[in-house]
């Protein structure tokens, strides 16, 4: 449990507990409320009441954060603001800015790419023996997470339990947006499965088998598996290619939605009836949420896509706003 320190600690837990209540991960949240209580202990606030002084204490611009990180800071702060305004501590809410517009664009990874990634995942072998490695389920997480676009954080809290591999599914509890969805996984991605978990039943730790990915001391995997990814791409001679077009993880699942959708459209499906099946799928929390991906896989695919008309596909938003996890 968080600690706070400033006269603010105990209607910031309450908030907290408000939100999560609601159903809300809060999770960024939490980290700027948490900030916002070590500026108000670092100037002796003694008064509750947020002034309009401190908000421009707090929006300050930083020379090595972005614009968006600033939004989110001063969103948060009219948050919590508004919040003790409704419990009758008058409080300055600060005015939004502008929402800074992203630039980044995904890096969709080739299929080329994908079975190059997957090589170097196979090949990888420890150096030294650490107990603590994610190397294990390097090979078939990596296949999971291309395969079916859950999110690396979904893909690492499943349990056992959730991965039913004798009725093809897995079932995503822990989502970004706090809906359970069940996914349904192809007979060759069971097959890896299987095979990850003969390996892993081998472990000498029965007792912490509670994950279906684990590392080498049964543990739930960590922060170890981007690191053995990097490694994977740089085995893979696959690039950074500039600032804001690093490939990463989390871009396996952008490949599987633009990869999806032209599947679909290559089969005939139409786009507008693919999309709610794809949004379900990944897990979105409305459509919008996808539309993205229909502009990219029409860059990317324009022989498969060009049935559409080009001014209903206009209606989606270009590229801005990808989700980051």
């Amino acid at each position: 449990m968080t600690n706070y320190d400033s006269i603010y600690g105990p209607t910031i837990a309450q908030f907290i507990a408000m939100k999560t209540k609601l159903g809300f991960k809060f999770t960024t949240g939490k980290i700027i409320l948490f900030q916002i209580d070590q500026l108000a202990h670092q100037r002796n606030e003694k008064t509750k009441g947020i002034t309009k002084e401190f908000t421009q204490k707090w929006g300050e611009e930083r020379s090595n954060k972005s614009e968006i990180y600033r939004y989110d800071r001063i969103r948060h702060l009219a948050l919590f603001s508004s919040y003790l305004c409704d419990i009758g501590i008058p409080s300055y809410i600060p005015k939004l800015p502008r929402h800074p517009k992203s630039t980044f664009v995904p890096y969709i990874y080739s299929s080329k790419e994908i079975n190059a990634i997957f090589k170097a995942a196979d090949e990888l072998r420890l150096v030294q023996r650490n107990m603590h490695s994610s190397l294990m389920c390097m090979p078939a997480l990596l296949r999971v997470l291309y395969a079916t676009g859950v999110r690396i954080g979904e893909a690492l809290v499943m349990t056992v339990e959730d991965v039913n591999l004798e009725e093809n599914y897995l079932r995503i509890k822990d989502s970004k947006n706090g809906k359970e969805r069940i996914i349904p996984i192809s007979t060759s991605l069971v097959a890896v499965c299987k095979e990850y978990r003969h390996y892993r039943e081998q472990l000498p730790y029965k007792d912490r088998l509670e994950y279906f990915f684990v590392g080498s001391n049964g543990t739930k995997c960590g922060q170890g598996v981007r690191s053995w990814f990097k490694k994977c791409l740089n085995n893979a001679a696959i690039y950074h290619t500039g600032e804001n077009q690093a490939p990463r993880l989390h871009d396996l699942r952008h490949t599987f939605a633009v990869t999806s959708l032209a599947c679909m459209a290559e089969a005939g499906v139409d786009l507008y009836a693919s999309l709610p099946i794809l949004s379900n799928y990944l897990g979105h929390g409305s459509l919008g949420a996808t539309n993205h991906y229909v502009r990219l896989t029409a860059n990317m695919y324009p022989d498969l896509i060009k049935e559409i008309d080009m001014t209903c596909l206009d209606v989606f938003p270009k590229y801005k706003n990808y989700e980051a996890n």
